[in-house]
């Protein structure tokens, strides 16, 4: 947390007016339909006192155009964001400002309409306060300019977490991964989606589109390590349930360059809330330990194409966000998305696909972001690492005894088994020492051991 946070006051039009304390008492006594009683007259800070709210860690979310924002309410009524530690004056300025990230043409927050304590819309809060002490006042006055159009693009991605309750995606921080069906999913163009829509299911596959054919450059090169494939691949073959890890490397604002130098699986199951924290502090610890930056994730779809679903479109978008900061310094967030048993796969390898998303156009922000391509160039490793022999025992130790366990006894096509899918796909990043293929046996036979 910085020493002296910034305290950032803008809110556009919406931002609330500080009170005193006795316009503050005033409030309590006043029986008319003055402009006490309209939205700007009643603010966290009365909401603390009179005990409708309680100060708390991450209290605050706001949900936008398919990102999730989170603050800490402080005791003098201050929002601070989490992410960066920035001291809001007002839900609208702490709106304002996290809309604009994700929409830079926006012009106001309508923060008691969009920002929510404890999942409950803060403009409910002012009814309650008024029901309580101003029980003859116009309740069409409480939310006078609260709901609008920016109410409206906020509420996709909350109507979709209803719909979807008894399917709840699982979480390893921000990675939203949902568990899916082994039902064919067709992709769709990304020109055919138009404007969000609640009704339409998350798990939506969406093309890729290229670079050029939305009029642009890839802003930036990428270098993948071969070893990150392989360790990436080998964990997205040992299940049938989705997984997901991270990706450290570095980002050189000189040459423009990301490179991807390791891979950091998540061994926890994307469903448990509990773990997910413990899990993501080991990896932050091996980043810095070795002087990574964390660059990017990856996730598999086991049994359909590797493309990105509408979630996963949302999640990157997400990413990217939080690696950009509260600096607005450029550097990229690369997605990657690992297919291992999809029959539409050519031969034996995984489908493995990077992709970054470009936002929508200013002129329509209801919009999903734009799934790209990313050119990556591959880079051949010499030899196994003994960090990634180690991430693959651990992977093997973790899965062992679990009910979705890939059997690598069975056979994958008529004339090729399980194991020998495994193999074939991680001869594909084979380092250039061919000792490798000895070290990996011992591996293998670890796996023939977990039946």
């Amino acid at each position: 947390m910085p020493d002296s946070p910034q305290v950032v006051e803008d809110g556009g039009e919406e931002d609330e007016e500080e009170l005193s304390g006795g316009e503050e008492a005033d409030l309590r006594s006043s029986s008319g339909r003055g402009s006490l009683l309209t939205r700007r007259g009643i603010t966290l800070r009365v909401l603390l006192k009179d005990g409708l709210v309680e100060p708390g860690d991450g209290v605050l979310a706001i949900h936008y155009l398919g990102k999730n924002f989170v603050g800490d309410l402080l005791n003098d009524g201050k929002i601070r964001w989490v992410e960066t530690g920035q001291i809001f004056n007002s839900p609208s300025a702490w709106a304002t400002h996290c809309k604009r990230l994700v929409n830079p043409a926006k012009k106001s927050g309508c923060g008691w309409a969009s920002v929510r304590y404890r999942g409950q819309k803060l403009v409910q809060y002012k009814t309650t306060w008024l029901h309580k002490y101003q029980p003859s006042a116009d309740m069409s006055m409480v939310s006078e300019e609260d709901e609008d159009e920016d109410e409206e693009e906020g509420k996709t991605a909350v109507q979709a977490d209803e719909k979807n309750k008894n399917n709840k995606p699982g979480i390893i921080g921000n990675v939203m991964v949902s568990r899916r069906t082994d039902r064919e999913r067709i992709p769709v163009r990304y020109c055919t989606l138009g404007t969000r829509d609640a009704a339409r299911d998350p798990h939506t596959l969406v093309e890729l589109s290229a670079f050029s054919a939305i009029n642009r450059f890839q802003p930036f090169n990428v270098a993948v390590s071969s070893n990150v494939l392989l360790l990436m691949d080998f964990h997205c073959h040992l299940t049938t349930s989705e997984v997901v890890g991270y990706l450290g490397g570095r980002w050189d604002t000189n040459t423009q360059l990301l490179t991807v130098l390791r891979a950091f699986p998540c061994r926890t199951r994307l469903a448990d809330r509990d773990s997910a924290s413990a899990v993501e502090e080991e990896i932050c610890q091996n980043l810095f330990m070795r002087g990574l930056s964390l660059v990017g994730w990856y996730h598999s779809h086991p049994r359909g194409p590797a493309l990105p679903s509408l979630q996963d479109i949302d999640s990157q978008m997400d990413h990217q966000l939080r690696l950009q900061g509260s600096n607005n310094g450029f550097q990229p967030c690369l997605g990657i998305i690992c297919g291992p048993y999809y029959h539409g796969n050519q031969g034996v390898a995984s489908t493995i696909t990077p992709f970054w998303v470009v936002p929508p156009p200013e002129q329509r922000p209801n919009d999903h972001g734009i799934p790209v391509a990313v050119e990556v160039t591959y880079v051949q490793d010499n030899f196994l690492t003994s960090d990634v022999l180690n991430e693959m025992m651990l992977l093997v130790d973790y899965y062992r005894t679990a009910p979705d366990l890939v059997q690598f006894s069975q056979y994958w096509c008529p004339d090729t088994t399980m194991m020998d899918k495994i193999k074939g796909s991680l001869s594909c990043h084979a380092p250039k020492d061919q000792a490798y293929s000895q070290i990996l046996e011992h591996v293998y036979s670890q796996l023939s051991c977990t039946h």
